[in-house]
């Protein structure tokens, strides 16, 4: 069997079920999700880890879809935006993204919200510049940063005061 045609059995717990499939060894991690379960919340810009647009959780941190085979998610745990949407995990942020217009065009959302989670679980003090750091692998094209970065600021701050 030659190299492009070789295939793999994984079985990746993806937003808390258990998939089984057989799949091209080469086939990354944002096309299983999109094109063979059809979760369409993960995006794909670059396609080179450039842009963020393919963030997911990979046993709760932060990677690109895109640079990452799906057989390397063999065995492991694998959140998507629908993963964090329907545990509410999310909510909170969702919310300060409404309000504070943060969502433009909506391409990057899910990826933003995605990294924006990790920086907010972190634990660490978070500050503007924290956030604009920690938002910077992750490209909107509208031209909205202002609006999500007071978006996570405004979950952060929450998160300090307790509520």
């Amino acid at each position: 069997m030659s190299e492009l045609t070789q295939t793999v059995d994984v079985c990746i717990t993806l937003n808390g079920h258990s998939i089984k499939a057989t799949i091209p060894a080469r086939e990354n991690l944002a096309d299983f999700i999109r094109h063979r379960i059809g979760l369409m919340g993960t995006n794909v810009g670059c396609e080179q880890g450039i842009c963020g647009a393919c963030t997911i959780r990979l046993n709760g941190d932060s990677v690109r879809s895109c640079l990452t085979l799906a057989a390397q998610a063999n065995g492991h745990t694998v959140e998507t935006i629908e993963g964090l949407t329907d545990s509410g995990e999310i909510s909170q942020l969702q919310e300060a993204f409404h309000r504070n217009n943060a969502a433009q065009c909506g391409y990057c959302t899910p990826a933003m919200l995605i990294t924006a989670t990790e920086l907010l679980n972190s634990k660490t003090e978070i500050s503007r510049d924290k956030i604009r750091e920690y938002l910077s692998g992750n490209l909107c094209r509208c031209t909205g940063y202002h609006a999500i970065i007071d978006a996570v600021e405004e979950v952060a701050e929450a998160q300090n005061n307790g509520r």
